[in-house]
């Protein structure tokens, strides 16, 4: 891999946009890349949950290369160029396991959208957040639009995405765009603890819950609901579910084994 690190630390995997010269900007090669690795991710059985998070510390990634969006011939090669990268968000959404994403300092564009398709967010106090292509001419095209309304609602998405403006870290915090702020030197300690933390869970029980949240988000209420039903039924029937039941009850830790 030319623009990524991937690193195991036993059923986590951490991926890292290595590009930092220039912000982590995430060119067609990254692009290539991170849907490489994470399907090769998503086909091991042993991976629990998967960091992503920038080289250095001033970006997790600064956007799109502005230098190849330039050079696009048309529309249907930015079409192209879109659905690329809505593949690749929608890769890490419908991943089997959870992916937490380190934000370390600037998130802006493809890089916010990237950090949107991830299931939990942690970001460095540094960190800033926004969809600023409109002053490029643009809009967001990996899944920025849809994912801030339905992340944000359609009120803080529509001023993201309308004027261009980041959120400092804490701002992200209180419009749900993040979910913990800490200092620098403690984001990856604490995205690793949070990984480990759900890697000690039931498997079948983390994908079923990923899943019944990231798919039931764009159903009606009802069909949320049977979908929950459904999974719940799923789980119900497997061992981890007997284990961890017996477990409770014999006042010891459970030995999940994913079956």
């Amino acid at each position: 891999m030319d623009t990524i690190l991937v690193e195991r630390n036993g059923p986590v995997a951490t991926v890292t946009l290595n590009r930092p010269n220039v912000l982590n900007a995430l060119n067609l090669r990254m692009l290539d890349e991170l849907g490489e690795t994470f399907a090769q991710l998503g086909a091991d059985p042993s991976l629990r949950a998967v960091i992503v998070t920038g080289a250095g510390q001033k970006a997790f990634a600064a956007g799109a290369d502005i230098g190849e969006l330039n050079a696009l011939p048309g529309a249907h090669a930015g079409e192209a160029q879109a659905r690329k990268g809505q593949a690749l968000t929608r890769t890490i959404e419908r991943l089997r396991v959870p992916v937490i994403a380190a934000v370390n300092g600037f998130a802006l564009g493809g890089g916010c959208e990237l950090a949107m398709a991830c299931d939990i967010r942690v970001a460095s106090e540094n960190a800033k957040f926004g969809q600023p292509e409109v002053n490029l001419g643009l809009l967001p095209g990996y899944g920025g639009t849809q994912r801030a309304a339905r992340l944000l609602g359609e009120g803080t998405a529509m001023y993201l995405c309308l004027t261009g403006e980041m959120l400092d870290a804490q701002e992200a915090l209180r419009v749900g765009l993040v979910q913990k702020v800490v200092p620098l030197d403690g984001l990856l300690p604490e995205a690793q603890r949070i990984a480990e933390l759900i890697a000690a869970k039931a498997p079948l029980a983390i994908t079923a819950t990923k899943r019944a949240i990231v798919d039931g988000a764009s159903m009606t209420l009802e069909d949320g609901l049977a979908l929950e039903a459904l999974l719940f039924g799923q789980v119900v029937t497997t061992a981890d579910f007997a284990e961890g039941s017996r477990a409770f009850l014999d006042k010891r830790k459970a030995n999940f084994t994913g079956r």
